[in-house]
C-alpha cells in the first residue's frame, strides 16, 4: 500500500489561481459528518435514539467498551458576534443558566438509562455559545454530574471553547482544577477595525496574557481560532494576524472561512456586504495564511487545521488515525458520540441525530420525560461506504481502492464508474492524481478537498438548494 503523500509542509502554499477558483469555488459541506445535518429527518426521533443508544449497550462486548465521545452544547453569550452562525442565546441575565442545567442533568440520566452508567470516555468537549457564561459552581456542577454518570479516567481530552473576553487567569486556573485540560480561544481576527465591524473587540495583549497563562497552568493543548473573509479584513490585515498568532504559537490553529449567509443567520444582516473581500482577495488570505503557519514550522492537518509537529493532531496525521467529527479533526478513533444540550448532535452505530435547536422545545422534551431528539437518519450500506470514502479523502487526502474493497465488498472501478469520471476534470487541473488503485489529493487540491469529497455525495447530487452551505475557499 502505498504512502499518503503530505499536505504542504514547505513555506510557501501552493497557488490557486483565478481559473480554478472560478470551476471550483462552490458552496458545500464541511462533511464532519456523512450524511450531512441538513439530510437529518423528522421521521427519526427520540425511540430511534433510545434503539440505538440500547444496541450500543446490548451488543457485542467490544462495541460496549470502546470509550465514547462527549459534547456538551452550552447556548449562551453576553453579547452577539454578527459573523456567528452557531445555535446561541444572546442574554446577560446569568440566572437562565440554572435551568439549562437542570434539564441537561435530566438529558444525562435519560442516556444513562438506555446506555448504563459507567461507560467509559475518552474525549470530552464543551461547545456553545459561551461555555464560559457559566459560573465556576456551574461548571463544577456539570462536571460532577458527568463524573457520575460516566467513567471520565484522567486520560479524557477533556476541552473547552473560551471567549477570552469572559475569562481572567484565575478562570483558567479554576478551570484547570476542574479537569480541563484543552483549550480553544475564539480569536478570529486581531486588527481592530475587523473586531470593530463583527461586535468583537479583544484586544491582542488580553489574548496574549490568557495563552501565557493557560500554558503555565499546564494546559496540554491550546487552540486558536481564526477567520478570514470577514469584513474589513484585507491581506494585509490578516497577515499581520496571522504574524500574530504565530507569535503566540498556540498548538493548535484552526482557518476558518467565513460564510455569509443573512438570510439564515440573522446575526449577520448586520454585516454590508461591501464590507466583505473579494473572492481573490479570500484566496490570497488562505494562501498567505497556510504559508505562514507553515513556515513558522506548523504541519498542515488539512483544510482548516494547523498543528505543532509534537501535537497528538500532527502525530495522528502521520500515522493515519486522524478522524472528523462535528468539532472538527480529531485525534480519536471513529467512536460515538453523545451529544448533550440544545441542537446537540450525536453519532451513535450507524445512527446521527440532533436535540430540539429551541430552548422551550428541548426542555418540553425532557418534561415530557423524553429525549430531546427531534430528528436524525439511520445510514444505510451505501451511506456508510461513501463516509469511509468522504473521510478518507478529507482526513488523509488519499483513498486506497483496496482498503474500501475489502470493507465493503465493492469494486471501486464498477460501484464509482461515474464518480472517478467526474473527478478527471480535476486531475488535469492539478487537484489530484487518479492512480490506477488510489486517489491522491494534490497539495493544491487541499484548498478545495471539500469540492473532491463532494463528488461522491449521493445526497448533493439531487440538492438544487446549495447556497445554504458556504462557499469552499
Amino acid at each position: 500500500m502505498s504512502a499518503a503523500k503530505p499536505a504542504p509542509t514547505a513555506g510557501a502554499a501552493p497557488a490557486l489561481g483565478e481559473e480554478l477558483l472560478r470551476r471550483f469555488d462552490t458552496p458545500g459541506p464541511r462533511y464532519t459528518s456523512y450524511p450531512t445535518a441538513d439530510r437529518f429527518v423528522e421521521a427519526f426521533g427520540a425511540d430511534d435514539a433510545v434503539r440505538a443508544l440500547q444496541q450500543r449497550a446490548t451488543g457485542p462486548g467490544i462495541v460496549a467498551a470502546l470509550p465514547l465521545s462527549l459534547y456538551l452544547h452550552i447556548p449562551f453569550c453576553e453579547s452577539v458576534c454578527y459573523y456567528c452562525a452557531c445555535n446561541k442565546i444572546i442574554t446577560r441575565h446569568h440566572e437562565r443558566a440554572a435551568p439549562y442545567l437542570d434539564a441537561l442533568e435530566a438529558e444525562i440520566g435519560l442516556v444513562v438509562q438506555h446506555l448504563g452508567r459507567g461507560q467509559p470516555v475518552s474525549q470530552l468537549h464543551f461547545g456553545g455559545g459561551s461555555p464560559t457564561f457559566l459560573s465556576d459552581d456551574e461548571i463544577a456542577r456539570v462536571m460532577a454530574a458527568l463524573h457520575a454518570a460516566f467513567a471520565v479516567g484522567s486520560g479524557v481530552e477533556a476541552s473547552i471553547e473560551v471567549d477570552p473576553r469572559t475569562v481572567t487567569p484565575e478562570r483558567l486556573e479554576f478551570l484547570r482544577r476542574a479537569g480541563f485540560n484543552r483549550i480553544s480561544f475564539g480569536v478570529q481576527d486581531f486588527d481592530p477595525q475587523v473586531q470593530q465591524a463583527v461586535h468583537r473587540v479583544q484586544p491582542f495583549d488580553s489574548v496574549r496574557d490568557l495563552m501565557h497563562a493557560a500554558r503555565r497552568l499546564g494546559f496540554q493543548s491550546i487552540n486558536a481560532d481564526l477567520i478570514y473573509g470577514l469584513p474589513r479584513q484585507t491581506p494585509e490585515s490578516f497577515a499581520r494576524t496571522v504574524q500574530q498568532i504565530g507569535e503566540l504559537r498556540p498548538d493548535r490553529i484552526a482557518l476558518y472561512a467565513y460564510a455569509h449567509l443573512p438570510q439564515r443567520f440573522k446575526p449577520q444582516r448586520r454585516i454590508h456586504a461591501a464590507d466583505l473581500p473579494a473572492a481573490g482577495q479570500r484566496v490570497t488570505m488562505l494562501g498567505g495564511a497556510i504559508a505562514g503557519f507553515l513556515a513558522r514550522g506548523y504541519t498542515y492537518i488539512g483544510m482548516d487545521h494547523f498543528a505543532l509537529p509534537d501535537d497528538p493532531l500532527a502525530a495522528a496525521k502521520r500515522q493515519g488515525r486522524l478522524h472528523r467529527n462535528f468539532q472538527g479533526y480529531s485525534t480519536h478513533p471513529d467512536c460515538d458520540l453523545v451529544g448533550l444540550g440544545v441542537s446537540a448532535i450525536g453519532r451513535v452505530g450507524p445512527t446521527y441525530y440532533q436535540n430540539a435547536k429551541t430552548l422551550p422545545e428541548y426542555y418540553d422534551a425532557l418534561r415530557q420525560g423524553g429525549l430531546p431528539v427531534q430528528r436524525g437518519i439511520a445510514l444505510n450500506r451505501d451511506d456508510l461506504l461513501r463516509r469511509a470514502v468522504i473521510m478518507a479523502l478529507m482526513c488523509q487526502g488519499r483513498l486506497e481502492f483496496e482498503s474500501i474493497e475489502l470493507a465493503h465488498l465493492i469494486r471501486m472501478d464498477e460501484y464509482f464508474a461515474a464518480e472517478l469520471q467526474q473527478l478527471r476534470p480535476m486531475a488535469e487541473a492539478g487537484l489530484l492524481e487518479l492512480e490506477p488503485r488510489a486517489i491522491q489529493v494534490s497539495p493544491t487540491g487541499w484548498y478545495v478537498v471539500r469540492a473532491i469529497a463532494m463528488v461522491f455525495d449521493r445526497h448533493l447530487h439531487s440538492d438544487r438548494q446549495r447556497e445554504r452551505f458556504s462557499r469552499i475557499i
